[in-house]
């Protein structure tokens, strides 16, 4: 579990494919007490450290992470967002993030406003019921406010603590990103069926 508020933005240092998985050896920060089995989502991926060192750990994605997410378009010395898992002597800034991608959006706008900026992305439609205006939504792992919404799009402000802290500094139009909706408005549709 995580709350969607970026602790690092760092580099894959190496990515490579074995047995149908996708590997991926990411820069860790020096000051992180790491343990193998731990969960960091990496860009909103709940991933598990296979290894570590003074200076990386390694990560495991299978075929269900890699065709359901971005990861498949990682590249070796890419920027990703990194956020270890919540403890429970932790405030949660950001909202309740699982790190299980439900969809892949694609930027199609950005517009500039002073010092931050309008996001607008396009996501399958069938996801549109969980995003809600003034509610929640992690992109690539932020915890993100919905500004707006559409038939196929929706829209988020992103201050400029945000963009100089995760990897939206980078993001141009046409990049894919990782959507998880709110837990919350998945468990009440569910229920809403019955």
């Amino acid at each position: 579990m995580f709350t969607g508020i970026i602790k690092k933005v760092s580099i894959i240092s190496d990515l490579y494919s074995k047995n149908g998985s996708l590997f991926a050896l990411i820069k860790k920060d020096k000051k992180w007490k790491l343990e193998l089995g731990q969960s960091i989502a990496i860009n909103g991926v709940c991933s598990t450290v296979q290894k570590f060192d003074r200076n990386n750990f390694l990560v495991e994605w299978m075929s269900e992470t890699i065709t359901k997410t971005t990861v498949s378009n990682f590249k070796k010395g890419m920027l990703v967002n990194l956020e270890t898992s919540l403890s429970l002597n932790m405030l949660l800034d950001g909202h309740i993030v699982q790190g299980h991608v439900d969809t892949v959006g694609t930027v199609i706008e950005i517009k500039s406003v002073r010092d931050s900026k309008i996001i607008k992305i396009k996501l399958p439609t069938q996801f549109l019921k969980f995003i809600a205006d003034k509610g929640s939504v992690a992109i690539d792992g932020i915890s993100l406010t919905v500004v707006d919404t559409g038939q196929d799009w929706f829209t988020v402000s992103l201050v400029s603590y945000t963009i100089a802290k995760t990897n939206f500094r980078n993001t141009k139009k046409r990049n894919l990103v990782n959507i998880e909706v709110d837990i919350l408005a998945k468990y009440l549709a569910k229920l809403m069926k019955k």
